[in-house]
């Protein structure tokens, strides 16, 4: 079989009408489509013996053995063939025995070309679509693998045997520790190695979202609603039935939203916004934050019974500077990544690099790690990664890590607010250019969360400096 044949999908035609079965090939060869033809039964089965077929058409009515019949053969060796009846003698009884063994759909004779070339394309689509789905599956497990959380430090080590325990239970999770940590590459971890790993992980950005549509978020809203809602919606907490949904900087939580929080973890059930029906479900909830949720709870900006529901196991991540043991090995695993997505052909990096990388404290603790190398493999023109790139970058951060600004107030004094408003402005234009325009990233770089970075903008007009979403 040539290449370029099995690369198209192939479809069997069974029908003991020769005219049928000749014109059935010409219209699904002009569609692309490899074909093969039976005119009985008993020629289906040896067919199928001997190929795989993506999708069969088949009579109801064919001798030696009839539609229904092949039918279950087929399914019974290929589960995985689409089955299409088609027959000219029509009853409900008969489709629905068709349909119960198996079959994907019926089709009455004489048929119009155009429809019968929809249903074969929906079909092929959807098996397609559902082979993608369990490669992506699989993929998506391979790449939240313990294993491919990078780290051979005792801190690490003592990870690793936590989430090994807590991943097979139905406990929830809060999850701390400072930015740039790996808070959701855990939880992902987490999911993928529970039971729930074949339902649904929804990630929801508390800081992200304005506060008016944090519910409809979560829960959910009916046509009709409010304002923008033009058409129902299912919330986070419905799609992620039986799975898992990550709250990230739970912290920024508004305490209104807190309180219904609350009665979804004790209830297990929640009414969409606008609506009066109560929808229960079974959802893990695994949340983040880098604040002290404790400090929160004393101040009264975070319920204490809801810190307690959620706070059932905590993880505690540490910072790169906790585990700088770690380095070398966190370089490597970035250095293979960037220079495979680059095309770059770059395998070490050389022993003052190593030493400058070593010697640097990472605010921004592993993504920060993970920006320096990639902006140093693209930059880089040999096979090792040297000193020169990483100290570009590294000598921008030391001047702000240098302690207080030397400033001197003249004797006629000094517009505090303006020069604060000055400052401010500055640095919000800084983490935007380094950012690109991603208003999230840059929220991250000053260590303000989303709302409050959304605010400065707005108060001084800078909107326009950024993306309208966050990433």
């Amino acid at each position: 079989m040539r290449r370029d044949e099995m690369l198209k999908d192939h479809i069997l035609v069974a029908d003991d009408e020769r005219s049928m079965r000749e014109f059935l090939e010409i219209m699904l060869k002009k569609e692309g489509y490899q074909v093969s033809l039976a005119s009985n039964g008993e020629e289906v089965l040896k067919l199928i013996d001997k190929d795989i077929f993506d999708l069969a058409l088949l009579d109801l009515r064919m001798p030696k053995l009839d539609g229904i019949s092949a039918l279950k053969k087929i399914k019974a060796i290929s589960p995985e063939t689409i089955i299409i009846m088609i027959t000219a003698y029509a009853s409900a009884d008969t489709a629905i025995k068709a349909m119960k063994e198996g079959a994907y759909d019926y089709i009455t004779k004489p048929f119009k070309v155009e429809e019968i070339k929809l249903i074969i394309k929906n079909a092929l689509e959807k098996k397609n679509l559902q082979k993608e789905n369990i490669l992506l599956k699989q993929v998506v497990r391979d790449r939240y693998n313990f294993e491919n959380i990078v780290g051979q430090s005792p801190k690490m080590l003592d990870l690793f045997k936590l989430l090994e325990k807590v991943s097979p239970t139905k406990t929830n999770i809060l999850i701390t520790g400072e930015s740039g940590t790996g808070k959701e590459l855990v939880a992902k971890a987490i999911h993928y190695n529970s039971p729930r790993r074949e339902k649904p992980f929804v990630t929801l950005d508390c800081g992200a979202i304005p506060e008016t549509l944090v519910e409809s978020e979560l829960f959910g809203h009916m046509k009709g609603a409010f304002t923008d809602a033009i058409a129902t919606k299912k919330g986070l907490f419905e799609v992620a039935d039986e799975g898992t949904i990550f709250l990230d900087e739970i912290s920024e939580l508004p305490l209104m939203m807190q309180v219904k929080l609350l009665r979804v973890l004790q209830d297990r059930e929640f009414k969409r916004v606008g609506g009066t029906e109560d929808i229960r479900v079974d959802v893990r909830i695994i949340s983040a934050t880098n604040k002290d949720l404790e400090e929160a709870v004393r101040e009264k900006r975070f319920r204490e019974d809801l810190f307690y529901r959620l706070n059932v196991i905590q993880i505690r991540l540490p910072s790169l500077r906790e585990r700088k043991e770690d380095i070398p090995l966190l370089t490597m695993h970035f250095l293979k990544k960037y220079s495979e997505e680059l095309g770059k052909n770059i395998s070490t990096l050389s022993p003052e690099a190593l030493r400058i990388l070593m010697n640097y404290d990472y605010p921004g603790n592993v993504r920060e790690l993970q920006n320096i190398i990639e902006r140093a493999v693209a930059l880089e023109s040999s096979q090792e990664l040297t000193a020169h790139n990483l100290s570009s970058y590294l000598n921008e951060q030391i001047p702000m890590k240098r302690g207080p600004l030397d400033l001197e107030i003249p004797n006629e004094g000094i517009d505090l607010e303006k020069i604060v408003e000055d400052i401010e402005k500055t640095l919000l234009l800084k983490a935007l250019d380094k950012t690109k325009g991603i208003k999230k990233r840059a929220a991250e770089l000053l260590h303000i969360n989303f709302r409050s970075m959304r605010y400065r903008l707005e108060k001084y007009g800078l909107n326009e400096e950024a993306d309208s979403e966050p990433r």
